[in-house]
């Protein structure tokens, strides 16, 4: 299994950037909708509807296949012989980064079966800051993996 790892090694890291920059598009995307849902639209118009249709199909057809193909090339990767040191700290803060990001991608999924049950109590404002969380892992998780960057140590 190594040696198909390390003979596809460009290639998994290729489709792990694409799923990465697809998944995060979505993160980046999502909060805004819901900024919009929460400030604007009222529930059970036309409007809301639309609005619904475009969250469920973000979420469904684009961020959670952008997510899952993130982590099965994200592993491939790490399981690649010789790509990944974990007697290192960056890896680590990689890997919990990576976990923050798919619990922010859950806690987006809850919210969009708020808005669709008509539930959503949360202001434009909470959607609105959460918006920068995605930005501060993506910074983390890119220092992290390319500059092998420690931040304890900084």
């Amino acid at each position: 299994m190594g040696t198909f790892l390390a003979e596809y090694y460009l290639w998994t890291k290729s489709l792990h950037v694409i799923s990465v920059l697809a998944w995060m598009a979505g993160l980046f995307y999502l909060p805004r909708l819901f900024v919009y849902h929460a400030e604007v639209v009222k529930t059970g118009t036309d409007t809301d509807a639309l609005f619904q249709t475009m969250e469920r199909r973000l979420l469904r057809a684009i961020m959670n296949p952008a997510a899952i193909s993130t982590w099965i090339f994200g592993l491939a990767l790490v399981f690649t012989p010789g790509i990944v040191d974990w007697s290192m700290l960056w890896p680590w803060t990689k890997a919990g980064s990576v976990v923050a990001m798919t619990a922010f991608h859950m806690w987006l999924a809850a919210r969009r079966k708020e808005f669709a049950a008509g539930t959503n109590t949360r202001p434009g404002r909470t959607y609105r800051m959460m918006n920068e969380l995605p930005t501060l892992l993506m910074l983390v998780i890119v220092f992290s993996a390319v500059a092998k960057w420690n931040f304890w140590e900084f």
